[in-house]
């Protein structure tokens, strides 16, 4: 597959996203020779993407700019505007820690209970408590789109206008990607129901997404890939209310996407070599 996801809290999930994903520490372009890729150190910044950032900033931030570190904690970190600060709908949620669940559960017990049914009152409030674990409001999806190995590694030791060709045919492919999800894929749900809370999905105005290009594998290896972070702030189009993602088709879809990618590098790529004939 070329298209991975993966859920991210907005707690650790952030933190995550920092040190690994977001660590743009240089303005290199994809079209570096092979010596020089080993030479130099960064990664580009990362850039904002989506029709939903039409909303942001009242208008102020472009599809293409520049990410800050600043920007991404206020809406990745904290479900805020990047440049307002504005509260983007409800604010995360905030889960008690399995120990005090734990803890209050212990506490409401009947002070009557005999010492043996006590015992296994808190066994039992133990073993669901830790088999629950430690629930995290979800702050977005990162999906990676990587290109197939084989092009990854041509990518690597090629001149620097067949790497800017197999460069320009991915980020094609992953803004195609992209807009296929907002028209197809994108989803926010309302309405109260017994089970999973909600009775009706409702269209989105877009997808508020960061990209940040990535170089080698954790390996070490030339491996060119984007990291799309999709904010789980959404605004509907029936009345302009922030709410949160629907996560059920965006599982769902997953190695359909991953296809289409696959599908759309190729063609971008084919389009590239006819215009060079």
């Amino acid at each position: 597959m070329t298209v991975s996801m993966r859920v991210m809290s907005a707690g650790d999930g952030y933190k995550y996203l920092l040190k690994t994903v977001a660590a743009g520490d240089g303005n290199r372009t994809l079209s570096t020779p092979l010596t020089r890729y080993y030479a130099e150190a960064g990664t580009p910044p990362g850039r904002w993407l989506g029709g939903g950032v039409a909303s942001l900033g009242d208008g102020h931030i472009l599809v293409g700019s520049q990410v800050s570190e600043t920007q991404l904690q206020l809406l990745v970190g904290l479900g805020r505007d990047p440049l307002t600060g504005e509260p983007l709908g409800r604010a995360y949620p905030v889960y008690a820690p399995v120990a005090d669940r734990m803890a209050k559960r212990v506490a409401d017990l009947d002070p009557w209970l005999g010492i043996v049914q006590r015992a296994a009152a808190i066994a039992a409030i133990e073993a669901e408590e830790t088999a629950s674990g430690t629930r995290r409001a979800v702050a977005g999806f990162d999906f990676t789109f990587s290109i197939p190995k084989a092009v990854s590694a041509l990518w690597a030791v090629a001149d620097a206008g067949t790497q800017a060709t197999i460069a320009d045919a991915h980020h094609a492919a992953v803004a195609d990607v992209v807009a296929f999800m907002e028209r197809e894929v994108a989803a926010t749900r309302a309405g109260a129901a017994p089970g999973d809370g909600a009775v009706a999905q409702i269209d989105v105005t877009g997808l508020i997404a960061t990209a940040y290009d990535h170089y080698d594998s954790r390996a070490g290896d030339p491996h060119l890939h984007t990291h799309v972070v999709v904010s789980n702030k959404v605004r509907t189009v029936l009345d302009g209310k922030w709410r949160s993602l629907d996560s059920r088709p965006l599982h769902g879809a997953t190695v359909a996407l991953s296809e289409l990618h696959e599908a759309v590098f190729a063609d971008h790529g084919t389009a590239a070599r006819m215009g060079d004939t």
